[in-house]
C-alpha cells in the first residue's frame, strides 16, 4: 500500500488531496494544526497540533512518525496575507516566509530518512512566486515566500536524486477556498485531481519542474 503524507490536510486543497488519495487506496497520514470535522470523517491517520512554521513542531512530527516509510510527501500547508506597498505588515510577512518557504524545507528535511527509494515529494507553491509572471505587483510576503520555496524545491530535487526521490513544484490554480475567501475559479476537488495527476506523472527525469496542476510548464 502507498503511504502518503499531506500537510495542511484539514481543509481546502489539503482535505481534498486526503480524500482523493484515500479513495484510491493510499494509507494517508493527514498533518494539520487544528483538526476539522471534515477531516475527522475521513478514515486517515491524523496528526494534529503541528505547525510547519516552527522547528520544534516539525521535530515532534518526525518523532511521531518514526518508523514510517513514506511513498509520497505533499507539502501543502500555507498561509496568505495580502499586502500592498503602503500597507506592509512585517510580522505577517515573516510568518509567510516561515510557513510557505521554510515549512516545506523543514518537513522534507525532517522526514527525508523515511522516504522510500522511488518516493515523490510535492510542494504546493504558486505562480505568484514566478518572477516572469509577476505583472501586477503587490502581495509582497506571499510572492517572496513562494519564490523562495521554488528555489528550495529545485535544490531538493538535486539533493534527493541520489536517494531516488523526485520533487515537483505545483501551482494548484486559483482555488475557491478559505484562503481566497472562496473567490477562486477552480473547485478544490478539481485542483486536487490535477495535482495528483502531475504527481503520478513525476519521474526522476522531470524532477525539479514547476508546473500548473493542468500540466502547463510554468516560468520561473
Amino acid at each position: 500500500m502507498t503511504t502518503t503524507v499531506i500537510t495542511g490536510a484539514n481543509r481546502g486543497i489539503g482535505l481534498e488531496l486526503a480524500r482523493q488519495t484515500m479513495a484510491r487506496g493510499d494509507d494517508v497520514i493527514a498533518i494539520c494544526r487544528h483538526v476539522s470535522p471534515e477531516l475527522r470523517r475521513l478514515d486517515a491517520r491524523i496528526v494534529d497540533g503541528i505547525d510547519v512554521g516552527t522547528d520544534w513542531s516539525v521535530q515532534d512530527l518526525a518523532s511521531l512518525l518514526a518508523g514510517i516509510r513514506i511513498d509520497t510527501l505533499i507539502n501543502n500547508a500555507g498561509v496568505l496575507s495580502r499586502q500592498s506597498l503602503d500597507n506592509l505588515d512585517w510580522d505577517a510577512m515573516r510568518v509567510q516566509i516561515e510557513v510557505n518557504a521554510l515549512g516545506p524545507l523543514r518537513v522534507t528535511s525532517a522526514l527525508s530518512p523515511m522516504l522510500n527509494r522511488g518516493a515523490k515529494v510535492a510542494i504546493i507553491t504558486s505562480r505568484m512566486g514566478s518572477i516572469t509572471d509577476n505583472t501586477s505587483g503587490g502581495h509582497y510576503g506571499y510572492r517572496m515566500s513562494k519564490a523562495a520555496v521554488n528555489i528550495a524545491g529545485v535544490s531538493l530535487a538535486h539533493d534527493l536524486k541520489s536517494q531516488g526521490v523526485a520533487v515537483i513544484l505545483l501551482h494548484p490554480g486559483y482555488v475557491s477556498t478559505d484562503m481566497t475567501n472562496h473567490s477562486g475559479t477552480v473547485k478544490p476537488d478539481e485542483s486536487a485531481r490535477g495535482l495528483l495527476q502531475r504527481i503520478d506523472e513525476l519521474t526522476l527525469e522531470s524532477s525539479g519542474e514547476f508546473r500548473h496542476m493542468s500540466g502547463e510548464l510554468l516560468p520561473w
